[in-house]
């Protein structure tokens, strides 16, 4: 059986058990899905791709799905959209012009009043709790504390995937909502093919309202008195 028949074979079992579990009107959207692959596998298999080429093809292909650009983006004046004028930046308090770039819509490049110029990324990170590490978010200051450990500088290419940070946030004081201590503990990576994991080892606590950087040993003190309040509330 060639590759063809093959996937054509596999995409007939996969329809048929998509019809048989999903509810009468729900099944078309799955079914919709395994046929547009099918196209895609004939049109590589078509073209007489195979072994490496087909490999080659698959990582072009999935940068394209992603938004990712396929060559280094450059920094030149008609690679961005038209400026947008914002007030700040998380943990920045100068105000400064943002400019959308027209090959990658997560970047953005940030021209302050003084001169400075930032390049952001919105989807470089992504944060989990250490103990929920299922649920994925973003965060303002864990993206401004990042940027330190990998600044953006032209020309720009893009990891395949978010770097993860690793955090761990806790409270001390319900008044201070979800959490008012955060922990910055250690981000994982994938660059040139090899998996990496950095320490960062930041702390962060709330201080009249605003997170604000504190040793270690701080740190620590406010997770056990986390802790102890946690233990007192399931005690009453």
């Amino acid at each position: 059986m060639d590759m063809i028949e093959w996937a054509k074979k596999e995409i007939e079992i996969a329809c048929k058990r998509e019809k048989e579990n999903a509810p009468d009107d729900e099944w078309d959207y799955g079914v919709a899905c395994y046929e547009s692959a099918l196209k895609a596998f004939e049109c590589l298999c078509e073209d007489g791709h195979s072994g490496m080429s087909i490999g080659i093809t698959k990582a072009i292909l999935n940068r394209l799905i992603d938004g990712l650009p396929l060559t280094p983006i450059i920094d030149t004046d008609d690679s961005w959209g038209e400026p947008s004028r914002r007030s700040r930046v998380f943990g920045e308090k100068s105000e400064h012009d943002s400019y959308q770039n027209k090959r990658m819509s997560s970047l953005f490049k940030h021209v302050f009043d003084d001169g400075r110029v930032e390049y952001v990324n919105v989807d470089q990170f992504v944060c989990h709790n250490i103990n929920n590490p299922k649920v994925h978010f973003t965060s303002g200051l864990v993206n401004r504390v990042m940027r330190e450990y990998f600044p953006i500088t032209m020309p720009y290419t893009p990891m395949s995937t978010p770097i993860k940070v690793t955090l761990h946030e806790c409270l001390t004081d319900p008044k201070n909502g979800d959490y008012d201590t955060v922990g910055i503990l250690y981000c994982t990576y994938t660059e040139d093919g090899d998996f990496k994991v950095k320490e960062i080892s930041r702390y962060f606590g709330e201080v009249d309202g605003n997170l604000v950087e504190i040793n270690k040993d701080e740190y620590e003190k406010r997770v056990k008195m986390a802790e102890e309040r946690v233990k007192q509330n399931e005690s009453h």
